[in-house]
């Protein structure tokens, strides 16, 4: 029996409140671990070919580099995300040049919100044409006149 004195027990309000915030501090935890681990890490050189802010609510730098071992070949284009505005202006300045990207990826990102790719660039530096391709080409059209 209950007196005048003692409190009304709330036990279901707390276990209430513990089953909706469980699932979402699993979440909070999963996501901090998946955007702060990468799976793997590395570089990609080629021409910056497309680069752009897009989104409907979450606006994310998106780009595309064009792979190419040798002119005239097919390249392989390989997507990527920015999410560091520096690195984000800095691709911007380099558009259509010849550049070097260190990436990581983040596998298991539940949303695009991150961006849209698994692969996110965190820097970059441009790289200059080498010597022997534009040598080669010029002693080739050299060779083509009479």
């Amino acid at each position: 029996m209950r007196t005048p004195s003692t409190p009304p027990r709330r036990g279901w309000l707390k276990w209430l409140i513990g089953t909706a915030l469980l699932p979402l501090l699993i979440f909070v935890a999963y996501l901090a671990f998946v955007l702060n681990w990468s799976y793997s890490d590395g570089e990609r050189a080629g021409y910056l070919q497309k680069f752009s802010r897009k989104g409907w609510l979450c606006k994310t730098y998106e780009g595309e580099l064009a792979m190419t071992t040798v002119p005239g070949v097919a390249p392989v284009l390989w997507n990527f995300t920015v999410r560091d505005k520096a690195v984000a202006d800095k691709l911007n300045a380099l558009l259509g040049r010849r550049i070097v990207l260190h990436y990581e990826e983040h596998r298991g990102i539940p949303t695009t919100c991150y961006g849209e790719t698994s692969h996110f660039v965190t820097r970059v530096h441009e790289i200059e044409e080498p010597a022997s391709v534009t040598g080669v080409l010029g002693n080739a059209a050299g060779l083509a006149r009479p």
